[in-house]
């Protein structure tokens, strides 16, 4: 049986990940900051599926929360096949409304995790010979929109050029674009969402099926869902000048309220 390691597993898109790779009958190593929370995912997904689900709990804000899952990532005795960077939130606010500290600590999350879970990962991954990554991006990265698209934007040029130079070695890499999708992380960040209209909403169990058979298919870049590669084709074909101030109005109307 093979093993995924999956961040911010506890809501949202890390726990359909969870779900599905549970039920593929992948052992899981289930990482969040809430110990109580983990403890109940595990419990559920192993009498639910006959798997074998670890629990870590780390925060991904610390220097300790990243060391601790480089530290298992690198355990070549209990290899992980499988990591999902999924962990993440946004900040409510414009540019310089937000705390430096805040954005700091999203860079922190968003950036220097992902570099440093990525590399723990892929380094035994390549010395087998095989193992994959998804790194949980944003059609934000997309568009010139604050820190939290040019976070994300960082982590599909990452991912994609990291999968380059990884290419032939057995190991996949893909980044994974969604739109808005229906979790906590719009209720933890205090942003409103019923200005967004309901053909904008992706189910999070539908999105994880389409990012693995993204990922199956050797893709390294994955926008799991018809709307938004259509919208994405029209933002590749927009001005960068021009997309400015649309992305600006858009954020004003579906951003935070």
């Amino acid at each position: 049986m093979t093993t995924a390691l999956i961040t911010g597993s506890t809501a949202g898109i890390g726990a359909a990940f969870a779900r599905r790779l549970a039920a593929q009958g992948h052992n899981l190593v289930l990482v969040a900051r809430d110990t109580k929370r983990l403890g109940e995912q595990a419990t559920e997904l192993h009498d639910r599926h006959g798997i074998e689900a670890e629990v870590l709990a780390a925060d991904l804000a610390t220097e300790e929360g990243i060391a601790a899952v480089e530290q298992r990532l690198a355990d070549r005795t209990h290899p992980v096949d499988l990591l999902v960077n999924n962990a993440g939130f946004g900040n409510k606010g414009r540019y310089l409304d937000v705390s430096m500290a805040d954005e700091l600590t999203m860079l922190k999350v968003h950036v220097e995790a992902v570099l440093r879970l990525t590399s723990a990962a892929a380094a035994p991954m390549r010395a087998r010979g095989r193992g994959g990554v998804i790194n949980v991006a944003s059609v934000a990265a997309f568009l010139p929109r604050g820190t939290y698209g040019a976070s994300k934007a960082w982590v599909v040029q990452f991912t994609q050029g990291a999968a380059k130079d990884l290419a032939g070695s057995g190991v996949r890499l893909m980044a994974l674009c969604p739109g808005f999708v229906r979790t906590e992380f719009h209720e933890r960040a205090g942003m409103g969402t019923d200005n967004i209209p309901n053909w904008l909403w992706l189910d999070a169990d539908k999105l994880v099926t389409a990012a693995l058979a993204d990922l199956a298919r050797g893709r390294t870049v994955s926008v799991p869902d018809p709307r938004y590669k259509a919208l994405m084709g029209v933002v590749k074909l927009t001005p960068r000048g021009l997309l400015g101030g649309v992305s600006s109005r858009t954020g004003r109307k579906y951003g935070p309220q």
